[in-house]
């Protein structure tokens, strides 16, 4: 059984990934939606060519990865195509946040990226790809997005060292790294209306970003971001000092 799996489904980004999937491989017999409102599964899948599972997992409960983990030895699926969106984010100083706040980024962002990828691996195919979701906040560390810049970092180190280990296997892996999106994710991280940054940064549509990472990693490329001017920052932040960056840019 060819699939492709989705963390993170239920918004935003999450459901332009499963669009631009089920529009460019209406071929694939099953994908799986994960995230934790099922609600929002079932009405993305609703009409849907191609069938869809509907996984309502907490990436952030290790019992999820163990449930995830054994519907895959059940159904032994050939997993052609695995997305990682599933992320949360948080705009404050950490002084003035609290410790589950932070380390519920860390959890969904690190740990649940890494369990689901790994629980998926063994089942992947010579010929698919795993499309991670970073940000331009994986660049340089961006103060007031202290851990979340942290995570993202995580992301994007991680998909890139692991494209290396697939590479023989003919498998791809590609970091996305979108600047900011008109989602919900704003108002999730206590953004909207808080950032003069935000306010004046262009803004990514995100049916081209899904789009654009899914062409992309098909044509085994390594980071896709959208937009001339986050591909400029993407430069800066390599050539200039983080510590300069930081300023430069800070949220």
């Amino acid at each position: 059984m060819s699939i492709a799996i989705i963390t993170g489904a239920s918004a935003g980004l999450g459901q332009e990934f499963f669009r631009s999937i089920v529009k460019r491989y209406p071929s694939l017999e099953q994908i799986w939606l994960i995230a934790r409102r099922a609600e929002r599964l079932q009405e993305l899948a609703k009409d849907s060519p191609v069938p869809v599972e509907v996984l309502s997992l907490d990436l952030t409960d290790a019992a999820c990865y163990a449930a995830l983990e054994a519907r895959l030895q059940a159904q032994k699926p050939s997993v052609q195509i695995l997305v990682n969106n599933a992320g949360v984010g948080e705009l404050n100083e950490m002084i003035d946040s609290d410790v589950a706040t932070q380390t519920r980024m860390v959890d969904l962002n690190c740990r649940g990226l890494t369990a689901v990828t790994t629980a998926v691996l063994p089942y992947m195919q010579k010929g698919g790809f795993i499309i991670t979701v970073a940000s331009i906040a994986a660049f340089a560390p961006n103060a007031r997005m202290t851990v979340y810049s942290a995570t993202k970092a995580f992301c994007m180190s991680l998909s890139r060292a692991l494209r290396e280990e697939l590479r023989p296997r003919g498998i791809n892996a590609l970091a996305v790294c979108p600047g900011p999106m008109r989602t919900e994710f704003l108002d999730v991280a206590d953004i909207t209306g808080r950032s003069a940054t935000f306010e004046m940064l262009p803004y990514c549509d995100p049916k081209k970003v899904a789009d654009g990472a899914v062409v992309a990693a098909a044509k085994g490329r390594g980071v896709y971001t959208n937009r001339a001017f986050f591909k400029f920052y993407r430069v800066l932040a390599k050539l200039l000092p983080h510590s300069f960056v930081m300023k430069l840019c800070k949220t």
